[in-house]
């Protein structure tokens, strides 16, 4: 591990173990503000005054080094407002630690479809404002940082929320180089189910689109304020994106608003950011937009596209789907859901064990 930093050559600082328990008070429970299958997250003081959050690698998480240098060498390479910013990391009598600014507000999911304890009042122009910061992360990582990269895993729980409501991409354990002489990456599929574009969770082929309709699904969450993969067996609506479509065929698409905004919103401005939704989540890839077309739409530069139908083999590829997701979900394979600070809610070709706690089935709905 030493040789392999060596070698990233990386901006960040090194931390010593010493350090970081000091500032976690030794990893005092009490200072735990996450868990996941990388292992637990805790908040921290240095002495100068620097809040941080420190994710600590467990020894039994499914994630490996690999993934801890993947997320030391992609997000020590970027620096964008709307993306979580990386102060260093530990490597220390077998502690291998991430430590990173602190985000006051926890993560998108908790805020938004946590427990009710836990969740914040989001106003209309709060929930546009975490959209468009969202995409202009995501533009940043496609089409405008020196490395092009593909996030691999955006969803709620990889989205954290600063002081100010300030969205931040977290979470680059999965991301993957998008280099410019490849139209695509064949590799092995990572990522979370309800996320996932179908064309690479079904054949490995992964482009920047795949990102593109993993953001038209946390739309739809930030729009509806309910959870892409919460459903019941019982429902006609296999999950929420098939609901807008549903809702869309009869014309109905305001009755997907989250009730608890009230009448306090702009029914225009819904409406666009429900079209762009559904146009990111096209199981078309070549249909979805790039994402700087994506920040236009959203910010009124330019008119989001009225969603295109899709050949009826593409939207057979989406039914396969379906088949692969329920027979996953029956047999215990590759689903697992994840508290806030987390990298966890994942699934690899390697078979993650689930791990759905009672908890978050009671809140899920």
């Amino acid at each position: 591990m030493d040789q392999d930093l060596k070698r990233l050559d990386l901006p960040t600082g090194s931390f010593s173990l010493r350090q970081i328990k000091a500032a976690t008070n030794n990893f005092d429970a009490a200072n735990k503000i996450g868990e996941g299958g990388f292992g637990p997250v805790y908040k921290g003081l240095f002495s100068d005054g620097t809040r941080i959050a420190v994710k600590q690698l467990s020894s039994k998480s499914k994630q490996g080094n690999r993934e801890f240098l993947n997320e030391i060498g992609m997000i020590s390479a970027l620096q964008h407002p709307h993306l979580v910013k990386l102060y260093g990391c530990c490597i220390e009598e077998n502690q291998l630690l991430l430590v990173y600014e602190y985000m006051e507000n926890n993560s998108l999911f908790r805020a938004l479809l946590g427990p009710e304890e836990f969740q914040l009042k989001l106003d209309w122009p709060t929930r546009q404002k975490i959209c468009i910061g969202i995409a202009r992360g995501l533009a940043y990582l496609h089409e405008e940082s020196r490395l092009k990269i593909v996030h691999r895993d955006i969803k709620a729980t990889n989205v954290l929320l600063d002081k100010d409501l300030n969205p931040k991409i977290s979470d680059f354990g999965l991301a993957k180089l998008d280099e410019e002489d490849n139209t695509h990456i064949s590799t092995r599929v990572a990522g979370t189910y309800g996320y996932m574009a179908p064309e690479y969770a079904m054949r490995g082929y992964l482009t920047d689109k795949a990102d593109v309709y993993s953001f038209g699904v946390v739309t739809l969450e930030i729009v509806s304020g309910r959870n892409n993969t919460s459903y019941s067996s019982k429902e006609e609506c296999f999950n929420l994106l098939d609901w807008a479509l549903e809702l869309k065929e009869k014309g109905d698409l305001l009755e997907l608003v989250d009730p608890r905004l009230g009448p306090d919103f702009n029914k225009e401005e819904v409406m666009g950011m429900i079209k762009i939704a559904l146009l990111c989540t096209d199981v078309t890839p070549a249909v979805r937009p790039t994402m700087s077309s994506v920040v236009s739409m959203l910010e009124g530069r330019a008119i989001a596209q009225e969603l295109i139908p899709s050949a009826p083999s593409s939207a057979m590829n989406v039914k396969e789907m379906k088949d692969v997701y329920q027979h996953n979900h029956e047999t215990d394979m590759s689903m697992s859901v994840d508290g806030p600070w987390t990298a966890s809610s994942t699934y690899t070709a390697d078979l993650y064990p689930v791990n759905l706690n009672s908890d978050y089935l009671s809140n899920r709905n």
